[in-house]
């Protein structure tokens, strides 16, 4: 790997500790505000509904400059949404706001992988991208449930002499913290490499546009292997987003754990996803990721048995350890969500890293993730509203759980069926790795580099005013949609 890639982990790693930082104080803020309980899960349905609407226009605008200056541009609106929450706006739609800019930084953070990277190191690219994602966001929740802390906030209203702000409560102090999170994520956004690669002037007209959109998604959801690794990272946010609510409902029934305790939790589930990742990234290559699909239905029975645990069958005691003292009910329920941690992780990577190679073999990497994200946020809204309304219904936690992990193991088992229907049919897989379009579409035909480019004036000139740069090359047609790229002859070697 070369240090474009290493500068864009740190970036995500910011953004990503800052993202879910919030989640943890938007929580607490609805929380000083009496909002009423099924109004939490809605924060993370604000946050994605952007991913959804604006998914046939975040893939454009991420192909329409350096998708650096991109990640830059949305980290700082994702500021802008935070500092809305700290004065004044509802949490709701200031978080709907962090959520925009997330759903146009997404394409721009994954797409310049398959810029930067060639195929066969997508699954260990990916495997490093996740498993760094998720130490952010087991620090993130973490660092929202410690900013929330009476004594940090505290001393964080009293440093800053926050009150001269109008800004008194724990959750607006560790709010007003994380802001400076989204800055510095900003700054090193600002050092990511350009890769060289250049697409024609977008069009962003409403009707070509949701037009291109439509295409693009049955162009990969008619591709053998992109609709089942479509299928299955749909599954996964989905189920992802509504066991980041569940898992603090059932530390408060199972455990009596409050939020800052819960979010430790959280965390727990997330150190699983990194192992599952890293162990993924490491023993996976993109020819045998469709291997790891029966993980999923593993995901779903591990939930469906913690469903029946309590601190009341667990034995009695417990073990100091570090100085903190847990007990047996603990560490068990600890063990549990580290198992359904590590087999989440291990089936999402190596699926990540097929479907953003298809979808590089297919169309451009911006519109791809732009797919990728409208299907994966679409589930999280169904879900996410399917589970509030269980909570506004007075459901037990026990049997939601029991549900939603029924729920993932019935889907998994049907997408790998599908997938042995499809190879009995015809054997796709040879088509793993292969690096040159195969689509019929002549909209979003183009060959993508393996390699960046890199020169100086590439670089400086990517910064300047559109206006000011020169027009594309003849293999650069609007027609076609090509991007353009280096001469192979100055193009540096493969990372």
């Amino acid at each position: 790997m070369n240090r474009g890639f290493y500068t864009i982990m740190c970036a995500q790693f910011l953004s990503s500790l800052a993202d879910n930082a919030l989640l943890i104080a938007a929580i607490a803020l609805l929380t000083s505000i009496n909002a009423p309980d099924w109004m939490t899960p809605l924060l993370k349905l604000f946050f994605v509904v952007s991913y959804v609407c604006l998914a046939a226009w975040v893939g454009i605008f991420a192909d329409s400059m350096p998708k650096g200056r991109v990640m830059f541009l949305t980290n700082f609106v994702k500021a802008v949404g935070c500092l809305l929450m700290l004065f004044g706006g509802h949490p709701l739609l200031a978080y709907a706001i962090v959520g925009v800019g997330a759903a146009a930084y997404s394409p721009a953070k994954y797409g310049i992988l398959t810029e930067l990277l060639p195929p066969q190191k997508l699954v260990v690219a990916n495997g490093w991208i996740e498993g760094l994602t998720v130490g952010s966001i087991i620090l993130g929740v973490v660092l929202g449930g410690v900013l929330i802390k009476p004594e940090i906030a505290q001393s964080i209203l009293d440093l800053f002499h926050l009150d001269a702000l109008g800004l008194s409560s724990f959750a607006e102090a560790a709010i007003f913290a994380i802001a400076f999170v989204y800055l510095a994520a900003s700054a090193v956004n600002l050092a990511i490499p350009d890769t060289g690669v250049r697409y024609p002037p977008q069009k962003f007209d409403p009707v070509d546009s949701i037009k291109g959109f439509v295409k693009s998604c049955r162009l990969l959801w008619s591709d053998r292997l992109g609709q089942i690794s479509l299928s299955v990272t749909t599954l996964f946010w989905g189920a992802g987003a509504v066991l980041q609510f569940l898992v603090l409902k059932w530390c408060d029934h199972a455990l009596g754990m409050d939020l800052s305790q819960g979010a430790v939790m959280q965390a727990v589930v997330s150190l699983g996803i990194a192992v599952g990742a890293f162990l993924a990234a490491a023993k996976v290559p993109l020819k045998k990721s469709l291997n790891v699909l029966p993980m999923g239905i593993c995901m779903g029975v591990l939930v469906v048995g913690a469903s029946y645990f309590t601190r009341d069958i667990a034995p009695a005691g417990g073990l100091s350890l570090f100085g903190f003292e847990l007990s047996w009910a603990v560490m068990i329920a600890g063990l549990i969500m580290i198992l359904v941690g590590i087999c989440a992780g291990f089936f999402v990577v190596p699926m990540n890293a097929l479907l953003q190679h298809r979808g590089h073999v297919l169309m451009s990497a911006g519109r791809s993730i732009a797919v990728q994200n409208f299907n994966e946020n679409s589930s999280i809204l169904v879900m996410l509203g399917v589970y509030s309304l269980l909570i506004k219904a007075d459901l037990s936690v026990p049997a939601t759980m029991m549900i939603f992990g029924v729920f993932v193991s019935i889907s998994m088992l049907l997408v790998i069926l599908k997938h042995r229907r499809n190879q009995a049919e015809y054997d796709s897989t040879h088509l793993i790795g292969e690096s040159t379009l195969k689509s019929t579409d002549q909209h979003h035909q183009g060959t993508l580099p393996n390699g960046p480019c890199t020169t100086a004036r590439a670089r400086f000139r990517s910064w300047l005013p559109a206006m000011k740069r020169k027009k594309p090359n003849a293999l650069s047609s609007p027609a076609n949609n090509t991007a353009t790229t280096c001469p192979p002859s100055k193009a540096p070697s493969k990372p």
